[in-house]
């Protein structure tokens, strides 16, 4: 993507990472994305940065226990880096790292309420599940993601 250089996560990016995301999402989320996702997963996982520094970010791995697929776990993207594709290339090199390591399929969850993740999921090609009640838990319901890569 012309101005980001897309690399493989590091151990040490985290602190990079966590001290943008809440401000990135617009409400407090650090909660979802614990040290141990960069510690590690960080073979599989992305970060991408432009001349203004860290501009977006994918964490994601192969399932230990189903050895075809692989999971997203969290993606953001700097607000004045969205909309020009940033997002869809991440995505499209995490595809890479995962048929690489011999997956086949990729999953990924969110929210009921998080229309735009599900607008862009879908716009990629997954198929969109739910909301799958319960799914987290007793009254938390969210929306699965599928996708043949």
């Amino acid at each position: 993507m012309a101005g980001h250089e897309i690399r493989r996560a590091r151990p040490d990016d985290y602190d990079d990472l966590i001290a943008v995301v809440d401000n990135w999402w617009g409400r407090t989320v650090v909660q979802n994305l614990p040290r141990m996702f960069l510690d590690h997963f960080h073979r599989t996982s992305l970060v991408a940065a432009d001349e203004d520094g860290i501009s977006g970010f994918l964490v994601g791995f192969g399932s230990p226990s189903q050895p075809r697929t692989a999971y997203i776990h969290f993606v953001a993207v700097r607000p004045d880096a969205r909309k020009a594709g940033l997002g869809r290339t991440l995505y499209d090199r995490f595809f890479e790292i995962a048929r690489a390591d011999g997956r086949a399929q990729v999953h990924a969850i969110t929210s009921p309420a998080n229309f735009t993740s599900i607008d862009f999921h879908r716009s990629l090609g997954f198929t969109v599940v739910g909301p799958v009640a319960d799914y987290n838990g007793p009254g938390r319901a969210l929306i699965t993601f599928a996708r043949a890569i």
